[in-house]
Protein backbone atom coordinates (compact mmCIF):
# COMPACT_ATOMS: atom_id res chain seq x y z
CA UNK A 1 0.00 0.00 0.00
CA UNK A 2 1.04 3.52 -1.16
CA UNK A 3 1.25 6.32 1.77
CA UNK A 4 1.12 10.01 1.52
CA UNK A 5 4.64 11.46 -0.09
CA UNK A 6 5.31 8.28 -2.20
CA UNK A 7 6.00 8.85 -5.67
CA UNK A 8 3.92 6.48 -8.12
CA UNK A 9 2.89 6.07 -11.76
CA UNK A 10 -0.76 6.19 -12.65
CA UNK A 11 -0.68 4.54 -16.32
CA UNK A 12 -2.45 6.65 -18.81
CA UNK A 13 -1.77 9.49 -16.76
CA UNK A 14 1.75 10.08 -15.79
CA UNK A 15 3.69 10.13 -12.26
CA UNK A 16 2.63 11.95 -9.02
CA UNK A 17 3.18 12.62 -5.79
CA UNK A 18 0.57 11.23 -3.30
CA UNK A 19 -0.72 14.44 -1.33
CA UNK A 20 -3.63 13.49 0.54
CA UNK A 21 -6.04 10.22 1.37
CA UNK A 22 -9.26 11.42 0.68
CA UNK A 23 -12.74 9.89 0.89
CA UNK A 24 -15.36 10.90 -1.88
CA UNK A 25 -18.69 10.06 -3.00
CA UNK A 26 -18.97 9.77 -6.87
CA UNK A 27 -22.58 8.72 -8.31
CA UNK A 28 -23.24 7.65 -4.86
CA UNK A 29 -20.54 5.54 -4.03
CA UNK A 30 -18.58 6.48 -1.33
CA UNK A 31 -14.77 5.54 -1.91
CA UNK A 32 -10.94 6.50 -0.50
CA UNK A 33 -8.86 7.71 -3.05
CA UNK A 34 -5.10 8.61 -3.33
CA UNK A 35 -4.86 12.54 -4.25
CA UNK A 36 -1.48 12.86 -6.94
CA UNK A 37 0.16 15.84 -7.37
CA UNK A 38 1.65 15.60 -10.81
CA UNK A 39 4.58 17.77 -11.63
CA UNK A 40 3.61 18.86 -14.89
CA UNK A 41 0.60 21.39 -15.48
CA UNK A 42 -0.07 21.21 -12.12
CA UNK A 43 -2.77 18.58 -12.62
CA UNK A 44 -4.16 16.52 -9.69
CA UNK A 45 -5.13 12.85 -10.50
CA UNK A 46 -7.60 10.70 -8.05
CA UNK A 47 -6.46 7.10 -8.24
CA UNK A 48 -8.97 4.79 -6.42
CA UNK A 49 -7.14 3.10 -3.83
CA UNK A 50 -9.14 -0.57 -4.24
CA UNK A 51 -8.29 -0.28 -7.88
CA UNK A 52 -4.25 0.50 -7.87
CA UNK A 53 -3.14 -2.91 -8.51
CA UNK A 54 -6.02 -3.97 -11.13
CA UNK A 55 -5.17 -0.40 -13.10
CA UNK A 56 -1.29 -1.16 -12.64
CA UNK A 57 -0.15 1.65 -10.73
CA UNK A 58 3.56 1.32 -9.32
CA UNK A 59 6.01 3.50 -7.59
CA UNK A 60 8.90 5.52 -9.94
CA UNK A 61 11.99 3.72 -11.41
CA UNK A 62 14.84 4.74 -9.66
CA UNK A 63 18.16 6.17 -11.32
CA UNK A 64 20.14 3.09 -12.44
CA UNK A 65 16.91 1.95 -14.42
CA UNK A 66 16.46 5.65 -15.72
CA UNK A 67 19.77 5.08 -17.24
CA UNK A 68 17.83 1.87 -19.28
CA UNK A 69 15.27 4.77 -20.60
CA UNK A 70 17.86 7.22 -21.75
CA UNK A 71 19.85 4.19 -23.94
CA UNK A 72 16.63 3.47 -25.41
CA UNK A 73 16.27 7.16 -26.44
CA UNK A 74 19.31 7.36 -27.70
CA UNK A 75 18.74 4.17 -29.50
CA UNK A 76 17.96 3.94 -33.18
CA UNK A 77 13.45 3.87 -34.50
CA UNK A 78 12.74 0.06 -34.41
CA UNK A 79 10.91 -0.90 -37.51
CA UNK A 80 6.92 0.13 -37.32
CA UNK A 81 3.86 -0.95 -39.29
CA UNK A 82 3.48 1.48 -42.22
CA UNK A 83 0.08 0.88 -41.88
CA UNK A 84 -1.43 4.18 -39.36
CA UNK A 85 -4.10 2.38 -37.68
CA UNK A 86 -2.17 -0.71 -37.30
CA UNK A 87 0.72 1.44 -35.58
CA UNK A 88 -1.28 3.20 -33.72
CA UNK A 89 -2.96 0.41 -31.88
CA UNK A 90 0.33 -0.68 -31.29
CA UNK A 91 1.62 2.44 -29.74
CA UNK A 92 -1.64 2.26 -27.68
CA UNK A 93 -0.76 -0.83 -26.23
CA UNK A 94 2.54 0.14 -24.83
CA UNK A 95 1.07 3.29 -23.63
CA UNK A 96 -1.63 1.72 -21.85
CA UNK A 97 0.86 -0.74 -20.05
CA UNK A 98 2.35 2.10 -17.95
CA UNK A 99 5.49 0.75 -18.53
CA UNK A 100 8.22 3.26 -18.89
CA UNK A 101 10.83 1.67 -21.28
CA UNK A 102 7.66 0.66 -23.82
CA UNK A 103 6.69 4.05 -23.44
CA UNK A 104 10.33 5.90 -24.01
CA UNK A 105 10.26 3.30 -26.87
CA UNK A 106 6.95 5.24 -28.49
CA UNK A 107 8.59 8.81 -27.82
CA UNK A 108 11.58 7.77 -29.41
CA UNK A 109 9.65 5.83 -32.48
CA UNK A 110 7.20 8.29 -32.94
CA UNK A 111 9.87 11.53 -32.96
CA UNK A 112 12.20 10.34 -35.47
CA UNK A 113 9.21 9.65 -37.80
CA UNK A 114 7.96 13.11 -37.41
CA UNK A 115 11.97 13.93 -38.36
CA UNK A 116 11.72 11.52 -41.19
CA UNK A 117 8.32 12.27 -42.64
CA UNK A 118 6.08 13.71 -40.67
CA UNK A 119 3.23 12.27 -38.12
CA UNK A 120 -0.52 12.53 -38.44
CA UNK A 121 -3.03 14.61 -35.79
CA UNK A 122 -3.76 11.39 -34.28
CA UNK A 123 0.01 10.71 -34.07
CA UNK A 124 0.93 13.98 -32.89
CA UNK A 125 -1.40 14.10 -30.41
CA UNK A 126 -0.31 10.12 -29.51
CA UNK A 127 3.18 11.78 -29.22
CA UNK A 128 2.52 14.35 -27.00
CA UNK A 129 0.34 12.15 -24.16
CA UNK A 130 3.13 9.88 -24.27
CA UNK A 131 5.66 12.51 -24.23
CA UNK A 132 4.02 13.79 -20.72
CA UNK A 133 3.96 10.67 -19.19
CA UNK A 134 7.47 10.41 -19.37
CA UNK A 135 8.75 13.74 -19.10
CA UNK A 136 6.76 13.51 -15.90
CA UNK A 137 8.36 10.63 -14.24
CA UNK A 138 11.60 11.87 -15.72
CA UNK A 139 11.35 15.40 -13.45
CA UNK A 140 10.67 13.43 -10.35
CA UNK A 141 13.42 10.08 -10.52
CA UNK A 142 15.99 13.21 -11.64
CA UNK A 143 14.98 15.96 -9.97
CA UNK A 144 15.02 18.21 -12.64
CA UNK A 145 12.95 20.58 -13.84
CA UNK A 146 10.38 20.06 -16.65
CA UNK A 147 12.49 22.59 -19.45
CA UNK A 148 15.74 20.44 -18.31
CA UNK A 149 13.98 17.00 -18.95
CA UNK A 150 12.86 18.35 -22.61
CA UNK A 151 16.38 19.46 -23.17
CA UNK A 152 17.85 15.54 -22.04
CA UNK A 153 14.52 13.89 -24.21
CA UNK A 154 16.02 16.11 -27.35
CA UNK A 155 19.99 15.73 -27.20
CA UNK A 156 19.15 11.86 -26.45
CA UNK A 157 16.68 11.95 -29.87
CA UNK A 158 19.45 14.33 -31.51
CA UNK A 159 22.14 11.71 -30.32
CA UNK A 160 20.04 8.76 -32.28
CA UNK A 161 20.08 11.08 -35.48
CA UNK A 162 23.65 9.95 -35.84
CA UNK A 163 23.57 6.59 -36.50
CA UNK A 164 25.04 5.80 -39.70
CA UNK A 165 23.17 5.68 -43.45
CA UNK A 166 23.51 2.51 -43.36
CA UNK A 167 21.63 1.96 -40.18
CA UNK A 168 19.06 4.32 -41.52
CA UNK A 169 18.50 2.43 -45.30
CA UNK A 170 18.28 -0.62 -43.20
CA UNK A 171 14.95 0.48 -41.16
CA UNK A 172 13.89 2.18 -44.62
CA UNK A 173 14.22 -1.27 -46.11
CA UNK A 174 12.66 -3.37 -43.32
CA UNK A 175 9.28 -1.06 -43.45
CA UNK A 176 9.04 -1.41 -47.43
CA UNK A 177 9.26 -5.16 -46.89
CA UNK A 178 6.42 -5.31 -44.18
CA UNK A 179 4.70 -2.59 -46.20
CA UNK A 180 4.86 -5.24 -49.18
CA UNK A 181 4.03 -8.15 -46.99
CA UNK A 182 0.76 -6.47 -45.78
CA UNK A 183 0.05 -5.63 -49.37
CA UNK A 184 0.53 -9.18 -50.52
CA UNK A 185 -1.97 -10.57 -47.56
CA UNK A 186 -4.47 -8.52 -48.36
CA UNK A 187 -4.59 -9.25 -52.13
CA UNK A 188 -4.53 -13.04 -51.09
CA UNK A 189 -7.47 -12.55 -48.72
CA UNK A 190 -8.98 -10.34 -50.98
CA UNK A 191 -8.61 -13.06 -53.66
CA UNK A 192 -9.96 -16.22 -51.04
CA UNK A 193 -13.13 -13.57 -50.52
CA UNK A 194 -13.76 -13.57 -54.41
CA UNK A 195 -13.22 -17.23 -55.36
CA UNK A 196 -15.36 -17.89 -52.34
CA UNK A 197 -17.86 -15.58 -53.97
CA UNK A 198 -17.40 -17.25 -57.38
CA UNK A 199 -18.01 -20.91 -55.91
CA UNK A 200 -21.15 -19.98 -54.35
CA UNK A 201 -22.44 -18.82 -57.80
CA UNK A 202 -21.67 -21.59 -59.43
CA UNK A 203 -23.12 -23.83 -56.63
CA UNK A 204 -26.50 -21.93 -56.56
CA UNK A 205 -26.59 -22.61 -60.91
Amino acid sequence: MFNIGDMIVYPMHGAGIIEAIEEKEILGEKRKYFIMKMPIGDMKAMVPIDNVEDVGVREIIDLEEMERVLDILRGSKTSMPQNWNRRYRINMDKIKSGDIYEIAAVVRNLMLLDMLKGLSTGERKMLSNAKQMLMSEMVLVLNITIEEVEDVILEAINISEEKSNEEEEEAIRLEEEEEEAENQEEELRLEEEEAAVEKKENEDE
